[in-house]
């Protein structure tokens, strides 16, 4: 994971002072890199039978259709208010300063679909628990979380306890 690793470009005080961004465009430019990531990702969850992949706005639209295909499942958008034509569920959820919410299709999952959610990055896990609530709000069985890439240190995967939560890069610190 090291090389891969080294071809995240980190940003400091993006988008605000303080903060270091890990940038993953520049790895998903490189040819070998993208490939091996997707590859590992993919190889987690072979031989797993998967319904749906939700992919997480924006970035997780990157990573979650090509897991479904390789896993032969669907893909489903989880997105932010008013970006999905038909009728939708809802959860909020609590951010640092204030709150956020997204959205899915109310038919996008059926009660039982086995379903994996996925995202570029896990840090805080305030998303992902939400995209939990949303799938098992509408009857989906949530199997597992796929990340590119943990900020460890934040402890998101402790909101998750009950799940399988992948993810190939970890930063410690």
């Amino acid at each position: 994971m090291n090389e891969l690793k080294k071809l995240i470009r980190e940003v400091p005080d993006y988008p605000k002072p303080g903060i270091l961004f890990y940038d993953l465009t520049t790895l998903l430019k490189d040819k070998k890199g993208f490939h091996t990531l997707i590859d590992l990702l993919c190889e987690h969850y072979d031989g797993h039978k998967i319904d749906i992949v939700a992919g997480i706005e924006a970035r997780g639209f990157i990573f979650a259709p090509v897991l479904a295909y390789r896993l032969g499942a669907g893909f489903v958008p989880v997105r932010k208010p008013k970006k999905l034509p038909a009728k939708t569920a809802s959860v909020s959820y609590a951010l640092e300063y204030g709150t956020d919410t997204l959205e899915i299709h109310e038919d996008a999952v059926q009660r039982g679909d086995r379903v994996i959610i996925c995202d570029d990055l896990l840090a805080t896990g305030g998303t992902a628990v939400a995209t939990v609530k949303l799938v098992q709000q509408l009857g989906g069985v949530v199997d597992g979380a796929a990340f590119a890439v943990e900020l460890a240190f934040l402890n998101g995967r402790k909101k998750l306890p009950d799940l399988d939560v992948f993810s190939l890069i970890q930063y410690d610190k």
